[in-house]
């Protein structure tokens, strides 16, 4: 078969000539010999030549992944097997240096005559980016592995589960050690938690959920339950976009918990004694009153207050009277009925909730509080016996107020304090 060769613009035809305006070098090739017959103005310009040297030249010259005339013409029956072929290699400078391609090649017949068009797309700026991404890559996995508390991937068909050796470190174990399985990581979940763990990270693997993330408690070695937070995200599907594969990420937020549990608890507790504060107690009150009422069962609210506190203050100080304040704290909160709570008011007011106790029961809860007061050792706090002065009132109307409990329990407190003191005063 006879080939033709162009060796200028002038003799293409004039459609062929819109090749010149392309970004990419395009190449007309003789599929026997891989010559080069023609090529645009990119083409040659690109590798350094002039168009009458480029005509010189064949795919072998040009090509360094081509070597040799029997590779060629395998790659040549494979070009005629496809619509197109693409192949990815490095073109050679005039100047010696390589330029990396990715050419996309078709064959076509023109008057008896069989041709090869090879489109070649320089990719140095994709290859530059694609190493500068593996590098990042490489080093963003090792922070990810290193820094990070700990990697799982889990692939959903068998069930087995990648667990990183941080991962593995931060629950105490070797980097052979834990069972590759899901069902390793189950059982080290907290019973309290696994329930809601699993059904998050299922809502999640069913689109019901764009990803999954959660906070528990997850054992270590020890025996010990760490708070960790999971977040995670399907990261393949099959053909059927079912999800294959999930991928997440552990943090140990322990002591994030610590200090959260800390807070919460300064929120609600009194900082000098220790009980729970009066806008903690009040809310668990109105709660307990509520029940009372829904059930129509009896309630009792008594508030105490300590006598003669303000001389404490003003003989011993404000430290020695807030001693006696945690010590008269520690007295009421032993001498309480279980099922009862008791509360900081504010002050030396106390104020203590008893569900279940209608006055005539309350009574004898009461007057074994003075007696526990009476019977304390005040004499290594060197201070005379403090006595107490309590104001009781039965809620048990329905849909009684809090606030009007308390100001009847309040005034039959200044009503045992006009009494003489160190007794109750039933509202």
């Amino acid at each position: 078969m006879n080939s033709v060769q162009f060796s200028s613009e002038r003799e293409l035809p004039s459609h062929l000539n819109l090749f010149q305006q392309m970004a990419d070098a395009v190449y007309l090739l003789d599929p026997k010999t891989s010559n080069v017959l023609w090529c645009n103005r990119i083409a040659y310009e690109e590798l350094g030549y002039s168009e009458d040297e480029v005509l010189n030249h064949s795919v072998l010259s040009l090509q360094k992944d081509v070597k040799g005339a029997p590779q060629w013409s395998e790659i040549a029956t494979v070009i005629r097997s496809k619509n197109v072929f693409t192949f990815v290699g490095r073109h050679l400078h005039k100047d010696g240096y390589e330029i990396p391609v990715e050419v996309n090649t078709t064959h076509f017949w023109v008057d008896g005559h069989e041709y090869f068009l090879s489109v070649a797309r320089n990719i140095s700026n994709r290859v530059a980016f694609e190493k500068d991404f593996q590098e990042r890559d490489g080093r963003i996995r090792y922070a990810l592995h290193e820094v990070s508390d700990g990697l799982w991937e889990w692939e959903l068909e068998s069930d087995y589960v990648f667990f990183s050796p941080q991962l593995k470190k931060m629950l105490g174990y070797g980097p052979d050690e834990m069972t590759p399985h899901v069902d390793t990581w189950k059982s080290k979940v907290h019973p309290d938690d696994v329930e809601k763990v699993i059904t998050i990270l299922s809502d999640h693997i069913k689109g019901k959920r764009p990803a999954y993330q959660a906070e528990y408690r997850l054992r270590n070695r020890n025996g010990h339950y760490i708070w960790v937070h999971d977040a995670g995200k399907v990261c393949e599907r099959n053909d059927e976009n079912q999800p294959t594969h999930v991928i997440g990420m552990v943090r140990n937020i322990s002591d994030h918990k610590k200090v959260q549990t800390q807070l919460e608890s300064l929120a609600h507790e009194d900082v000098l004694t220790g009980l729970p504060n009066r806008r903690h107690g009040e809310r668990s009150a109105q709660k307990a009153l509520k029940k009372a009422c829904d059930k129509k069962v009896p309630l009792t609210l008594a508030v105490i207050d300590l006598d003669f506190f303000k001389r404490i203050n003003d003989l011993y100080g404000h430290a020695k009277g807030d001693e006696i304040l945690v010590f008269i704290a520690q007295l009421l909160n032993s001498a309480r009925p279980k099922k009862s709570f008791l509360y900081r008011w504010g002050g030396e007011e106390f104020v203590l909730i008893l569900p279940s106790y209608n006055l005539e029961a309350v009574q004898e809860v009461l007057e074994g509080v003075h007696q526990v007061i009476a019977q304390a050792d005040w004499t290594g706090l060197g201070v005379e016996p403090v006595t107490l002065s309590i104001g009781a009132v039965e809620c048990s109307q329905a849909n009684v107020e809090f606030n009007e409990c308390f100001k009847l329990a309040d005034l039959a407190v200044y009503q045992a304090k006009a009494n003489g003191r160190n007794q109750t005063v039933l509202a």
